[in-house]
Formats: C-alpha cells, sequence, structure tokens
C-alpha cells in the first residue's frame, strides 16, 4: 500500500473508532511493520501542525488517537450551544397539543385521547425542552404529570397558555378521527 493510501486508512480508522487505536493495530491493517507505522504517523502529525489543521495526533503509550486541537475548543463551545434543530414529526405535534390543551397530563391520559403509546414522543418533546415533568399524580401508581415549558411558549409565539387558539368542537372531532384511524392502522399491522 502506497503511503497516501496508508495515512488515508490510518485516519479513517481513527476517526471512526474515535479513541486510541494501537499502533500495531494500525500496522497489521496497513499491512506494514510497527516502525514504518510510526514513521507514517510522525509524517501525519508533523503534517496537521504545519498546515495549521483543527485536528492532531495524539499519543498514548503504544497507541494514538486523532483528538481536536486545544485552540479550537472556542470553535466547539460556539457550534455545542446552537440550539438543536428541532423535528416536529404529525405525532409529536399531536402529543405536543394534547399536552398544551390538557395540562397537566399524565401519559395514559394522552395515550387515551390518542389511542396508541406515545412514548417516542413524549421523549422527544422532554429532549426539545417544549414539556416538563410537572410531578406526580396523587392516585394509585403515583404516574407523573406533564404540562408544556417556557421554551414552548418561546417556540411558538404565545405569551401565555389562554394566546392558544380555542379549538371548535368540528376540529376536536376530526383530531378523534385521525387518532382512531391511527389505532385502526396499528391493529392491521
Amino acid at each position: 500500500m502506497d503511503r497516501t493510501k496508508a495515512e488515508a486508512v490510518i485516519e479513517a480508522v481513527l476517526f471512526t473508532m474515535g479513541e486510541s487505536v494501537e499502533i500495531s493495530k494500525l500496522a497489521e491493517v496497513i499491512e506494514e511493520d510497527v516502525r514504518t507505522t510510526n514513521e507514517i504517523l510522525e509524517g501525519m502529525a508533523e503534517r496537521y501542525s504545519r498546515e495549521d489543521r483543527g485536528i492532531d495526533l495524539t499519543r498514548l503509550e503504544d497507541a494514538v488517537q486523532l483528538c481536536t486541537k486545544p485552540e479550537m475548543y472556542e470553535y466547539l463551545i460556539r457550534i455545542a450551544k446552537t440550539p438543536k434543530k428541532m423535528v416536529l414529526t404529525d405525532t409529536v405535534l399531536e402529543t405536543l397539543s394534547i399536552i398544551a390543551y390538557k395540562q397537566p397530563v399524565t401519559r395514559a391520559e394522552i395515550e387515551r385521547v390518542r389511542g396508541v403509546s406515545c412514548d417516542h414522543a413524549i421523549n422527544k418533546l422532554l429532549e426539545y425542552d417544549l414539556i416538563t415533568e410537572l410531578g406526580r399524580l396523587d392516585a394509585p401508581g403515583k404516574p407523573l404529570l406533564f404540562g408544556t415549558t417556557e421554551q414552548f411558549l418561546r417556540s411558538f409565539g404565545v405569551e401565555s397558555l389562554e394566546d392558544l387558539p380555542e379549538l371548535n368542537p368540528v376540529q376536536m372531532e376530526e383530531f378523534k378521527q385521525q387518532a382512531e384511524a391511527e389505532v385502526q392502522m396499528q391493529l392491521d399491522i
């Protein structure tokens, strides 16, 4: 294997593994001896430094790892602080609507309205900080109560829950029919 290909293979392995890899294992992969593999690694490390790249090769005893250069941390923090783009599927939006209009509400009550399990939707809404656990219902099993958050209000441009549009009876009947159709589809599967 030529040197350029060997470097590409090493980079791919180290990038994919995300942790240190023993030099002897890298040598096996590129079909070279440990001494030659060390020379290739030294060349890669020197080039990363010379070319002012964002990564470095870090040696840890008889292993190496691709790492971010410390001077790049501020940029990583910027990207980590950017809000995640929320993807709200119809199921997640429907679950959020039920919580918004019926809160505080238990998982069982949400599932009774929807007619199907809502575990995934609730987990997504918690992850996006659109809902929160408000406590527990004083009933057998002490089920969790869910309600919306300030992030929900900000995301949907309302100042309070009173600003939510009112649902008319026709819309409520449509929601009920959609939920029943979804249940029937689940049963048919």
